[in-house]
């Protein structure tokens, strides 16, 4: 007898896979992931593909979590499993946000705020959730529609001293015997996985390779959020992929790098001094760019008006028309 390698296989073999899986309608639903932000996916082969890692960087406070949330639920509220890796977020603020992003999306007044979510969560009062959540608007109906994806959005209280890569494989099987399924996975954030590296760069190195193994042995993408180098958070410069911590393995392994920047910090500067209004207006606006994309062009820019006092993004991108610079020096 010989002991075949299981991950050995041939090109007749991947035939019949991908042919099977076109003759039973599952092909596109089985090999791709939405996003759900509104102009792009059709950018990144029609959304996340299975086998594929995607990093998502940009400074601090410019909502990388909310996107990346955002993200899950879209994909769970669809009926696909998730699995969330949240170094930094517990169940229930991540849950405190999904109501407020449902019901600001639900309310027409524009009145749902962040604040008033976690202060209902926080009251001392005794009361049911859902009774306590009369008072915001819309909140009753974005408390339903929680609970209608809520047993498919699946949240791994992760730590640096504990979760490292083989814990996160151990998650994923575990939620894909629960749900049936492969979830698609978001680790927020990959510096923080535990490694068996002390430098940075090795730590980074053997993280991202080790991401990047784990989304094609388990057919799914890794959306992993990224942190940048300290020199790429100065205000007024724009952040790019070059900008990631750690080693160039960041860049060179994933297959998706999208960088968020704010529209005031990256926007030419004439279009601040001949219209003092652009200001204001540029600040509620992230700019996303698709630095590297193995499934399209990079290169590309689209913005999405920010709306963190709702947890949340208008999920509908449209086209940079402003020109955009790299660094915008400041004089006073």
């Amino acid at each position: 007898m010989v002991d075949v390698d299981q991950q050995l296989t041939t090109v007749g073999a991947s035939l019949a896979r991908s042919d099977e899986r076109m003759l039973t309608g599952r092909n596109a639903a089985g090999r791709v992931w939405k996003t759900g932000f509104g102009g792009l996916d059709p950018l990144i082969g029609g959304g996340m593909r299975a086998g594929s890692l995607i990093l998502l960087a940009g400074p601090q406070g410019l909502g990388k979590s909310t996107f990346a949330l955002q993200v899950a639920r879209n994909n769970a509220a669809s009926g696909r499993p998730v699995l969330y890796f949240s170094y930094e977020h517990d169940a229930e603020d991540m849950t405190q946000k999904l109501i407020a992003m449902e019901a600001g999306e639900l309310d027409d007044t524009d009145q749902v705020r962040m604040n008033s979510i976690r202060s209902i969560f926080d009251d001392l009062w005794v009361s049911s959730l859902d009774h306590r959540l009369e008072s915001v608007p819309s909140g009753v109906e974005a408390l339903a529609k929680v609970a209608h994806y809520s047993e498919m959005l699946f949240v791994h209280r992760s730590t640096g001293t504990r979760t490292d890569l083989a814990a996160i494989q151990a998650a994923i099987e575990a939620v894909r015997e629960l749900a049936g399924t492969t979830p698609l996975v978001i680790v927020d954030y990959l510096q923080k996985v535990k490694s068996t590296y002390r430098d940075d760069d090795e730590r980074s190195t053997e993280v991202v390779e080790g991401l990047k193994d784990l989304a094609i042995d388990i057919s799914a993408p890794v959306l992993a959020i990224a942190a940048a180098e300290k020199e790429a958070l100065r205000t007024g410069r724009r952040m790019r992929a070059n900008d990631l911590r750690g080693s160039s393995a960041l860049a060179y392994e994933a297959d998706v790098v999208m960088v968020l920047n704010n529209k005031f910090d990256i926007v030419a500067r004439h279009h601040l001094t001949y219209d003092l209004n652009n200001a204001e207006r540029f600040r509620d606006f992230a700019v996303l760019t698709v630095e590297k994309n193995r499934f399209g062009r990079d290169g590309v820019v689209l913005q999405f008006r920010t709306r963190f006092d709702q947890g949340r993004y208008e999920s509908e991108g449209t086209e940079v028309k402003e020109q955009l610079i790299d660094e915008r020096v400041f004089r006073e």
